[in-house]
């Protein structure tokens, strides 16, 4: 299904069309792209999210509130509506981007769908971009994780040592190879001097959490299924 009609299903035409094709255009095409689209939909879907937790969860307080939104609103949870949304198939890509698997790439889907919020917002108001962001959260919304999953692997790799008296976890990068565009880190966890666990990821930090989830698999092994 077009993307177009998929927004029809949640009561979206565009009056001005102009709007959502910038909405779909990265900056591999040219200056003329998303960028500040993405900049004003981050900030809607913030906003809706926050509301949304606040009202549901009156007795959490500012720090649980801020992990349940950095959890529903995290490029993973973004790229995956964006899948489900079909909005890849409608992307306009630059050539390098289109060769290697762009409309594919949680980042760029992820960026896409803010910018298309933001496009909604400039088009429809803010009162029909809340509707559409509580519409395309709703599963998430209804389906909380468990509050102590919303803790980072470096998070739990540190509390757990902390808890045994032990030193806090290092961590060091060893080398980062591949294009700007598809760059892979790996880094190690140092836990003691004898312990050391390796993680890759498609940034420094998401191989650290790599890391140190490998190290929690190791040294604690009940916190596998958080």
């Amino acid at each position: 299904m077009p993307f177009a009609k998929k927004l029809r299903t949640y009561g979206i035409e565009f009056c001005d069309p102009t709007l959502l094709q910038l909405a779909l255009t990265h900056r591999s095409v040219g200056s003329d792209n998303n960028e500040r689209l993405e900049y004003l939909g981050d900030a809607a879907l913030g906003l809706v999210i926050a509301e949304a937790l606040f009202t549901r969860m009156p007795e959490a307080d500012e720090g649980l509130l801020s992990r349940f939104r950095s959890n529903l609103v995290c490029g993973d949870s973004l790229a995956e509506i964006g899948k489900k949304l079909g909005i890849g198939a409608e992307l306009h890509l630059g050539e390098g981007e289109l060769k290697t698997g762009g409309r594919r790439r949680a980042s760029i889907l992820a960026d896409a769908v803010e910018a298309v919020l933001g496009a909604v917002l400039l088009d429809s108001g803010f009162a029909r971009t809340k509707t559409l962001i509580l519409e395309i959260f709703a599963d998430r919304l209804q389906n909380l994780p468990a509050a102590e999953t919303l803790k980072d692997p470096k998070t739990r790799l540190q509390e757990w040592l902390q808890g045994r008296g032990a030193d806090l976890p290092f961590y060091r990068l060893l080398k980062s190879e591949g294009a700007d565009h598809q760059r892979s880190f790996v880094v190690e966890c140092q836990v003691n001097e004898k312990q050391q666990f390796i993680g890759r990821g498609s940034s420094r930090r998401k191989a650290e959490q790599s890391a140190a989830q490998h190290a929690l698999g190791t040294l604690a092994p009940e916190t596998k299924s958080r």
